[in-house]
């Protein structure tokens, strides 16, 4: 799916929409998300030398999740995280790298959902984390 049908699903919407493109195939997320370069959090992240903040490449991540959350997410609920567990940032995200983003769910107790996932560049391993999020009401 493109920008315009991941739009369906999130919320997200200007500088916080992380996902050029998804899928989910067999209970697999898959998204892309290419660093332009422009983006606001690179602007004090760090001069001269801008890095994409650990933050945000979790945001990817939850992001990517709520594509296997498709049809959960309707009548103005939110994903909201509710953790983040055994976080490893292994090599820095830059201006002009694509991350490619997997996750899956492991478990789920509605309305609680479970997940982990990778970040790479290329064949590169960028971040590993296991996490979590709730699906709220309004």
């Amino acid at each position: 799916m493109n920008r315009e049908e991941i739009m369906t699903i999130l919320p997200h919407r200007d500088d916080m929409l992380l996902l050029d493109e998804a899928e989910n195939i067999d209970g697999v997320a898959t998204a892309r998300y290419t660093v332009r370069g422009d983006e606001f959090f690179l602007k004090g992240h760090f001069p001269g030398n801008p890095i994409v903040p650990g933050v945000i490449l979790c945001e990817i991540l939850a992001q990517s999740a709520c594509v296997l959350m498709r049809d959960k997410m309707n009548d103005g609920k939110l994903p909201v995280y509710t953790g983040l567990n055994n976080v490893k940032f292994r090599a820095p995200v830059k201006p002009g790298d694509t991350v490619t983003a997997q996750c899956r769910l492991k478990r789920e107790k509605s309305p609680f959902y479970f997940a982990d996932g990778t970040i790479s560049v290329g064949d590169k391993l960028c971040v590993s984390a296991e996490f979590s999020f709730c699906i709220t009401g309004e």
